[in-house]
């Protein structure tokens, strides 16, 4: 592990992540449904998407962030009061997330969700919906959409930063 300081306006904070991210492909977990370790890397479009989502007015709103990885925008959303959900399918990436979130004094619920096979999550509709870098692969529209539209609240936002 390596850590990283991040600043998202005046929130610091100290990320650990996989030193060596290449090192976690597993060949049997990539040749049953195309999994490749994306979580453990520092994404351009998620460090964007923090720094927007940590000035924003979410107290005590409900925030879901889907393909979460190194959940720097769930990060965000919890320092500025919100009530978060960070959700990944790797289950390796949800305990990292635990840990980072503890690690810097902030709470961020943290679970595994494949959106080829699970609903929200919860089931709960969310205030703030958010995602980076998650539409890397076309097969990941589809489900994407189907989530936004059973968690974004009627009156909700969904926030998704890819680049391009």
């Amino acid at each position: 592990m390596r850590e990283e300081r991040i600043v998202l306006g005046d929130l610091e904070l100290v990320v650990a992540r996989p030193a060596h991210p290449e090192n976690l492909i597993d060949e049997r977990r990539f040749e049953e449904n195309e999994f490749l370790p994306y979580w453990a890397d520092l994404w351009p479009s998620g460090l964007a998407l923090a720094r927007h989502v940590v000035n924003l007015e979410i107290t005590g709103k409900r925030v879901l962030e889907l393909g979460c990885g190194l959940a720097l925008p769930s990060f965000a959303a919890a320092a500025a009061g919100a009530r978060v959900l960070a959700t990944d399918w790797a289950p390796e990436c949800i305990e990292l997330v635990a840990f980072n979130a503890e690690a810097n004094g902030l709470t961020v619920n943290a679970a595994v969700l494949d959106w080829t096979t699970s609903k929200s999550g919860d089931g709960k509709r969310y205030d703030l919906v958010v995602a980076a870098d998650v539409l890397y692969e076309p097969r990941n529209v589809a489900p994407l959409g189907r989530l936004l539209g059973e968690a974004v609240a009627t009156d909700g936002v969904a926030l998704i930063a890819d680049p391009g």
